[in-house]
C-alpha cells in the first residue's frame, strides 16, 4: 500500500496554488512532475563533478564519466537489455525515432514497405513518412476499430517479406490503450522485419523487458518518467546498431580521423556523437531509482484504481463520451462533452487550478477517425489521488453548465 501523501511531499510543485486553488497536476501524459531527489541531483552535478566526459584524464571528467555510466548501467539493468552498448543516450523519443528511422535510409528501396499504426504520435509518422519519400518505399497503416484498438487480424494481412520495418506504440499517448506488442514483434520476426516501440508513454508505467519482448528496438523520454527534459533511451539490439550508420558525425563517435577517411567508434558511442546532456543522463538513472524503490506493482494498482474512479465519474455526467475504451489501458482518460469545444473545457477549469491536456495530442489520424477536432485528457500518474479527480468532476460540471 502507498503512502500517497508521502509520496506526494517529494514533489515540491504538486503543494503550489495555481489561481489561487490547489494545483491539480493532470497532465503526466505529456510530462512528469520531478521529485526533489532528481532536482537535488541536477543541482548536485553541476556544483560538484561538472566536466566534460570520455575525454579527460583530470578527476571531475572521471568522476562525470563514471556516474555518465553507471547510469547507462541503470538503465540496462531497468528494461534487461543484453549489454550496455545497446542502451543509448538521445534528447528522447523523438530523436531515437528518427535515428532509426535515419539509419533505415541506407537499407529500405522502391517496393519496400514501412507499417505504422493508426495509434500513433505524430513523431512515430512523420519520420517514417519523410523515409518513404525518400527511399521510394510505401507506408502502410494498420488500422483501428472504435474501441481505440489496432485491429490485429489486419496487421496479419498486411505483414508481407516486402515488410522492412514495423513500428508501434506500446501505449497509446491520446487513448491510453496498450498494444499487444508482443504478439505484433512475434509476428513481424516471421516475415524477417525489425520492429521499433514507441515506449514514451509505457515506461511511467511499466518496466519494458526487452529481451523478452525480443524487440529490434524500443525509444522512450526521461522526462515522463520523473526524470528530466531533454533526456531519452534508444535500445537497439547489438546487431541492428552495428549494421546503421551513424546518426551524426563529430567529436566522441570517431575512432580515426583522416581527410581521406574516418573510421566509426564502437558502440555505444558511434550514435552519441558531441558533448551529450551529461547532467540528464545522470539524473535519469535517478529517477528511475526512485521509480523502482516505489516499485512498478505499486505504481500500477494505484493508477488503474485512479483509471476505475475517474471513468466511472465520468460517465454519470450526461454527455461525456470516453475516447479509448479498450479493456488493456493504462490511466488516461480521454473525453468529450457533447455540443462542447474540448478546449473551452480546459481553459475554464484551468481557472480552477486543474491542469488537463486539450487538442488532438499530436495523433490527428486518431482523432480524424473518430471525427472530432480533439479530447479532453486527464492522465494520471501515481503521485495522483481519487480527491483529485473528484475535484475536476465538479469542475467538469461546472464548466459544461456555463458552456451549455
Amino acid at each position: 500500500m502507498l503512502d500517497i501523501q508521502k509520496i506526494r511531499a517529494d514533489f515540491p510543485i504538486l503543494s503550489q496554488k495555481v489561481n489561487g486553488k490547489p494545483l491539480v497536476y493532470f497532465d503526466n501524459g505529456a510530462t512528469s512532475q520531478k521529485p526533489q531527489v532528481v532536482i537535488d541531483a541536477i543541482s548536485n552535478y553541476y556544483q560538484e563533478i561538472n566536466a566534460n566526459i570520455h575525454r579527460g584524464v583530470h578527476t571531475l571528467s572521471q568522476l562525470a564519466t563514471d556516474a555518465y555510466e553507471v547510469s547507462r548501467a541503470k538503465v540496462q539493468n531497468h528494461i534487461n537489455a543484453k549489454f550496455p552498448h545497446e542502451v543509448l543516450f538521445t534528447s528522447g523519443t523523438t530523436f531515437g525515432i528518427n535515428l532509426v528511422a535515419n539509419g533505415f535510409a541506407s537499407i529500405l528501396k522502391p517496393g519496400d514497405e514501412v507499417l505504422v499504426s493508426a495509434l500513433e504520435h505524430h513523431s512515430n509518422i512523420v519520420p517514417w513518412q519523410m523515409l518513404c519519400e525518400k527511399t521510394g518505399a510505401t507506408l502502410k497503416v494498420i488500422p483501428m476499430n472504435e474501441n481505440g484498438e489496432l485491429i490485429i487480424s489486419e496487421y496479419d494481412k498486411l505483414l508481407s517479406t516486402k515488410t522492412k520495418i514495423v513500428t508501434v506504440n506500446h501505449i497509446s499517448n491520446a487513448l491510453g490503450t496498450i498494444n499487444p506488442i508482443k504478439y505484433m514483434i512475434d509476428k513481424a520476426h516471421e516475415v524477417g522485419a525489425a520492429i521499433l516501440i514507441d515506449g514514451a508513454q509505457a515506461v511511467p508505467h511499466l518496466k519494458p523487458d526487452v529481451q523478452a519482448l525480443d524487440c529490434d528496438f524500443y525509444a522512450f523520454s526521461g522526462h515522463k518518467m520523473c526524470g528530466p527534459t531533454g533526456t531519452g533511451i534508444l535500445y537497439g539490439k547489438e546487431a541492428w546498431l552495428n549494421k546503421l550508420p551513424p546518426y551524426q558525425g563529430g567529436g566522441e563517435m570517431i575512432k580515426e580521423v583522416t581527410f581521406e577517411k574516418t573510421t566509426y567508434a564502437d558502440l555505444p558511442h558511434k550514435f552519441e556523437a558531441g558533448t551529450p546532456n551529461i547532467a540528464g543522463g545522470i539524473v535519469l538513472g535517478t529517477a528511475i531509482d526512485y521509480m523502482n524503490e516505489i516499485g512498478f506493482e505499486n505504481i500500477q494498482k494505484q493508477e488503474l484504481e485512479l483509471l476505475d474512479h475517474a471513468t466511472k465519474q465520468l460517465l454519470e455526467i450526461e454527455g461525456v463520451r470516453i475516447f479509448g475504451t479498450s479493456e488493456a489501458k493504462t490511466s488516461v482518460v480521454s473525453f468529450n462533452i457533447d455540443g462542447i469545444h474540448p478546449y473551452d473545457i480546459g481553459t475554464i477549469i484551468d481557472k480552477l487550478g486543474i491542469a488537463v491536456r486539450t487538442g488532438h495530442h499530436c495523433a490527428q489520424p486518431i482523432m480524424n477517425f473518430f471525427g472530432i477536432p480533439g479530447t479532453i485528457r486527464a492522465s494520471f500518474s501515481f503521485y495522483n489521488t481519487k480527491e483529485e479527480i473528484d475535484i475536476m468532476i465538479d469542475a467538469v460540471k461546472k464548466a459544461k453548465m456555463m458552456l451549455s
